[in-house]
């Protein structure tokens, strides 16, 4: 079942608006709630399931304005809390005996969660469970800006039930900062920037005598493939295929040679034919 349901969406320029809207929006009685999600579970009701997201928007503001610290918007944190909301929602079972506030809890960290770790740097910063683990819970663990000491760096690792050295690359990524692979607008920039420190492929010692090996055999077996062509043939190619300039059309060969352009054209494609496989056999 899709969800496809209306519901005001925050922007950045009117997101004190839509808070207060969202505020504004009754909370549902637990009656009222087993209710509506009866009526969705069982007959598909898009209307009950609106109801179900939009009496609970309120505590996806709540959740994103934990999530301010990451420098992402505010607005786009609270619309991806709200995809997890309705996820939440279509997944919710009123006969637990468990309200949807609490399910839905974890349904929106989880989208704020990928959210935040997909865009918090242009390179992933957290992958694996550990990782996502730490990325969440080391800077409010840390009790100031300094680099974690030794015994620090133990007693997060305990606590959370990750390795110590997981504790220090974290650390090392959440301090580290985005660097440009090119340079800005000025030209020392352009010296220093790491691009400038990337290895080219065509530039290794091999690779250029290679190239330099396989130019010189395509050039002397050009000429060889030439040379084995008779009178005619070869002068057809050079002046359809070699010479600088406009190439010579078929129909101004035809008329030098007092034949057709057919016969140009089949006589250019056999010595052509004959050239391709001397070439093949040097390369």
């Amino acid at each position: 079942m899709s969800l496809a349901l209306s519901y005001p969406v925050p922007s950045a320029g009117s997101i004190d608006q839509y808070i207060q809207s969202v505020n504004r929006i009754p909370m549902l009685t637990e009656q009222e709630e087993v209710s509506l999600a009866t009526r969705l579970r069982e007959e598909g009701d898009v209307d009950a399931a609106r109801q179900l997201v939009m009496s609970h928007l309120r505590l996806v503001v709540a959740i994103a304005r934990g999530y301010l610290g990451y420098g992402l918007p505010h607005a786009d944190l609270i619309q991806e809390g709200n995809i997890g909301l309705m996820k939440a929602v279509k997944r919710f079972d009123p006969t637990r005996g468990v309200r949807l506030v609490s399910f839905a809890m974890h349904w929106i960290k989880a989208e704020i969660h990928e959210y935040i770790v997909k865009n918090w740097r242009l390179v992933k910063i957290a992958t694996t469970k550990a990782q996502r683990k730490l990325f969440f819970n080391l800077r409010g663990m840390k009790q100031d800006t300094a680099t974690l000491q030794p015994a620090e760096v133990r007693s997060i690792a305990a606590r959370l039930g990750v390795k110590p050295e997981e504790v220090v690359e974290m650390e090392t990524r959440l301090t580290g900062r985005d660097i440009p692979l090119e340079g800005g607008n000025d030209d020392e920039d352009e010296r220093f920037a790491p691009v400038a420190y990337l290895p080219d492929p065509h530039a290794e010692p091999s690779e250029v005598l290679e190239q330099t090996q396989l130019a010189r055999l395509q050039d002397s077996g050009l000429r060889d493939a030439l040379a084995s062509l008779d009178e005619r043939s070869r002068r057809i190619v050079e002046r359809r295929w070699l010479t600088e300039g406009d190439a010579a059309t078929l129909h101004e060969l035809a008329a030098e040679y007092g034949v057709s352009a057919e016969r140009i054209r089949q006589i250019e494609a056999k010595a052509m034919q004959k050239m391709r496989g001397m070439l093949a056999a040097v390369v």
